[in-house]
């Protein structure tokens, strides 16, 4: 998909999309998947936006408190472009952090222009979702310190820590939002090297998929092929001080949206 270029997409809008890209294609010449390499659904979107702490169980891993939803809002960062690669793209381990981390997340797709739109108005917004991993460095080793008092010094350290190319894997495709239905019944799992690390549900979610478009319009213009991850479950190697090494493989299955598998080197 050109993300350049992308038009305001609906419940089915991808499919006459993907039909009209295909036109003229003999339909006789079938491509087998095993024989291509797919990239990212979408490689450059205008906004890569990610929510924080949005599954209890994994904010209590942790170490944090349980939340109360009514007196918070979501909390959104920002990634960027440059973090995007597609299914099979090997994941550099940067010279920054010795600590690197998997998330595996709900990815969404704004399909339609959104301001100040409500919650019930929100998922009329999407086009579709996709997999991803929220990959993380847990620590900088570059000068900041994660022991210090100085709140302002730690969280940017944070916020560092999902920066680095790579760290943002999608795919393996995008699947438009009428066949999926509900997005708060999506099985989310990640293994390490074939063994599961985490295991959840989208319908765990603190704030829901609409209740993010919702709140994130509130705060900016969502434009068609913007992109938010919604958070994680439990399973992250931080809770344990399990983290990647050289030649792992991530998996990340969300059911219908297929199975994304990444390397580290």
């Amino acid at each position: 998909m050109d993300d350049e270029t992308i038009a305001e997409l609906g419940d089915g809008d991808l499919q006459a999309l993907v039909e009209r890209g295909l036109s003229g294609v003999d339909e006789g010449r079938g491509v087998r998947l095993a024989d291509v390499s797919l990239l990212a659904p979408l490689r450059r979107p205008g906004k890569l936006l990610a929510a924080a702490a949005n599954y209890q169980d994994h904010v209590t891993e942790t170490g944090g408190e349980p939340l109360d939803k009514s007196r918070l809002s979501p909390r959104l960062f920002l990634k960027p472009p440059t973090s995007i690669v597609g299914p099979g793209a090997v994941i550099p381990l940067p010279d920054v952090s010795h600590e690197i981390d998997w998330e595996a997340e709900l990815a969404v797709v704004i399909g339609r222009t959104a301001r100040d739109v409500t919650a019930d108005e929100a998922l009329d917004h999407v086009a579709g979702y996709m997999a991803s991993n929220d990959v993380s460095a847990r620590s900088m080793d570059y000068g900041f310190q994660r022991d210090t008092d100085d709140k302002a010094v730690w969280f940017f350290d944070w916020l560092a820590g999902k920066w680095c190319d790579g760290f943002a894997p999608l795919g393996p495709w995008l699947l438009s939002a009428d066949a999926i239905g509900d997005p708060q019944a999506i099985p989310v799992r990640l293994d390490v090297n074939g063994v599961t690390k985490q295991l959840g549900s989208t319908r765990d979610m603190i704030f829901t998929v609409a209740e993010l478009i919702a709140h994130a319009s509130r705060l900016m213009t969502l434009e068609p092929g913007d992109v938010i991850l919604t958070g994680t479950p439990s399973g992250v190697g931080a809770a344990t001080g399990e983290y990647l090494r050289a030649g792992d493989e991530m998996t990340v299955d969300l059911g219908p949206l297929g199975t994304l598998r990444n390397t580290v080197a």
